[in-house]
């Protein structure tokens, strides 16, 4: 069982690294207006957005054998796994989220300012701080 918390912790950090940059290339789309650079940010945002798609299949699947084959916050007293979870589907959703706007970008409709994004950006490390703290000190 170690490793397979190794692994979900490995998948997982990973997944977040993506879900914590890509946002950085729609700031910077929203303010690029030279169409090689555009294209060029599109392009890589595309590569990165697969990726973290990718990456996050092991992240949660693992997440879920530990879960529901481990029974690792099962029972009472595991309050702290159900907000987890929770924040988790907020974390699907916004990843879902990320891939309509890079398709927005694609088809060139910016709905948001830089600063928007720069908001949008900050919320997976949000997140990220709101689950270390729930698994670590499980405070309910």
């Amino acid at each position: 069982m170690l490793w397979i918390k190794a692994f979900h912790i490995i998948f997982v950090s990973a997944w977040f690294a993506g879900l914590i940059y890509l946002p950085r290339f729609y700031v910077n789309l929203a303010l690029e207006t030279h169409p090689a650079a555009r294209a060029r940010l599109l392009r890589m945002a595309r590569k990165l957005y697969r990726f973290t798609t990718l990456i996050s299949i092991p992240a949660i699947s693992l997440g879920l054998w530990l879960w529901l084959g481990a029974g690792i916050g099962r029972g009472p007293g595991h309050g702290w796994l159900h907000a987890k979870l929770g924040l988790v589907m907020l974390l699907i959703a916004y990843h879902m989220v990320c891939g309509i706007l890079l398709t927005r970008f694609e088809q060139g409709r910016a709905p948001r300012s830089a600063l928007g994004y720069r908001i949008f950006n900050e919320l997976p490390m949000l997140a990220f701080a709101a689950i270390v703290i729930l698994v670590v000190i499980k405070p309910f």
